[in-house]
């Protein structure tokens, strides 16, 4: 079992950066502003050849004077309980502060491995930091930089030997075997040879279905997690933009592993003039490149916005499944009305993906949740989907006869066949002559008569065009 190792410490220490270095990504925000961390993330860590699980944890305080702060600390709390090891970060630049002695005296009584590590060491500045972090009673302090990846040699060791020590403390149960040669009480023996069965391979682990919720602030994304998940996973309240930076936590939905992905929320461009919330914004928009499936959440109670249809349409230019999640259903009194609005204004601006999934329900109460994630799962397949050529082809045939292609300079364009070269999104080829000259009304054409006749309602479907060679053409 992977051991897992929390970073704490008191706010603008580094633990952001360390996690970063650590899991070879960049992909805990980091800023010079304290407490960008809220919500506990975590990665697969590695130095050389010890890997392991790591934890980023939001800053803790001495006496938090708000409701947030106290739920940054039941996060950073929880981390530390789930943890093998404990690693507690100072900033050396800035010496020991009451905070550190604070910390170090909590951490000492976890009974858990404790690895005291000075961070931003590099030159001289760090040296009287150092130093004084003898004083915390938790051994040698390990001098690293973060940012730089200096000392990373010794954090190697420190780490090697925290996870032993975890492991001794906690032992994981023998598995006892029976011996083959000694039937168990009751089991009868086989006078005959009984030829052994074939080695037969593993099935292959699927890989984790990418679930991305994103929608405006303040629409409820955190809690519909907390409410998939049944835990208080992530900070959720009335205040907007509590959320600063994606987490991803795994999952699974009836056998299905699933990795869900709550994000900031996102605003127009032209409203975001504070540099954290360009992060912020910068971490959603690769959630949703990286996700297969985005759930975009609207409050029922506004409507469908203009924001939330250019999100839509970002999601339809990546190419990824999409579900509209219509939030506090439970507090609309006129629902007709509001969801009418809501198909028709889908249906005048949001075209390229006609038959998008519309579900309705109350993340806070869990009215509906359910049928959330079986939109997801048929979203996926459809999103998966591969149409036979052959098929293709003869739909393709009687499409040609019903609306024939247009007339250019007098002449007929030839379209000869069609294709699928990718899934994710369904994406066809339509092999054709003077494939150029093809009016983009005949092209929506085609993929409104693929979307309706093969079912692909809801996912971007692509269409390409080629263009075959004219064996009559004049050649150099």
């Amino acid at each position: 079992m992977t051991s897992r190792i929390a970073i704490v410490g008191r706010p603008n220490v580094g633990k952001s950066t360390l996690f970063n270095r650590l899991i070879g990504l960049r992909q805990a925000l980091v800023h010079d502003r304290p407490g960008i961390t809220r919500d506990r993330r975590y990665g697969d860590g590695q130095i050389a050849d010890l890997t392991f699980k790591a934890i980023d944890t939001a800053g803790f305080e001495d006496a938090p004077s708000s409701d947030l702060e106290r739920s940054m600390q039941e996060q950073t709390q929880k981390a530390i309980e789930e943890a093998d090891a404990v690693l507690l970060l100072i900033d050396a630049r800035a010496g020991v502060t009451p905070i550190d002695e604070l910390f170090a005296l909590q951490v000492r009584k976890i009974r858990k491995p404790v690895v005291l590590v000075a961070n931003k060491c590099e030159g001289r500045a760090g040296q009287p930091g150092l130093i004084e972090a003898y004083s915390l009673g938790l051994g040698e302090p390990i001098a690293i930089s973060a940012e730089h990846g200096e000392g990373m040699a010794d954090l190697y060791q420190a780490l090697t030997d925290a996870i032993a020590e975890a492991e001794a403390a906690n032992p994981e149960p023998e598995v006892v075997v029976p011996d083959a040669d000694e039937p168990e009480e009751g089991e009868a023996l086989m006078g005959e040879v009984v030829e052994l069965e074939e080695d037969v391979p593993d099935a292959e682990e699927p890989k984790a279905l990418q679930l991305a919720i994103v929608g405006r602030p303040n629409v409820g994304k955190s809690t519909l997690l907390n409410r998939l998940l049944k835990q208080e996973r992530v900070i959720t309240g009335a205040m907007p933009g509590l959320t600063r930076d994606s987490i991803a936590v795994d999952w699974e939905y009836e056998g299905r592993p699933i990795r869900l992905i709550d994000t900031a929320g996102l605003r127009r461009r032209s409203k975001i003039d504070d540099s954290v919330e360009r992060l912020s914004t910068g971490d959603t928009l690769r959630a949703i490149r990286f996700a297969h499936v985005v759930v975009l959440m609207i409050d029922a109670n506004e409507g469908l916005e203009k924001q939330d249809l250019a999100i839509a349409r970002h999601v339809e230019d990546e190419g990824r499944a999409l579900i509209l999640a219509v939030n506090k259903w439970d507090a609309v009194v006129k629902r007709d009305e509001t969801m009418q609005k809501i198909v028709d204004r889908l249906e005048t601006s949001l075209a390229q993906l006609r038959g998008v999934h519309v579900v309705t329900f109350s993340a806070l109460t869990g009215h509906r949740v359910e049928r959330l994630m079986q939109a997801v799962s048929q979203v996926y397949d459809t999103w998966n989907i591969r149409v036979p050529t052959s098929r293709l082809n003869r739909w393709f045939a009687g499409l040609q006869e019903t609306h024939p292609p247009p007339l250019v300079s007098g002449r007929r364009l030839k379209l000869r066949y069609i294709t699928q070269i990718k899934r994710r999104p369904p994406t066809f080829a339509v092999f054709a002559t003077r494939a150029e000259k093809l009016p983009t009304s005949y092209v929506r054409y085609l993929i409104n008569g693929l979307r309706n006749d093969f079912d692909l309602q809801g996912v971007p479907v692509r269409v390409l065009l080629r263009a075959t060679e004219n064996p009559f053409a004049d050649k150099d």
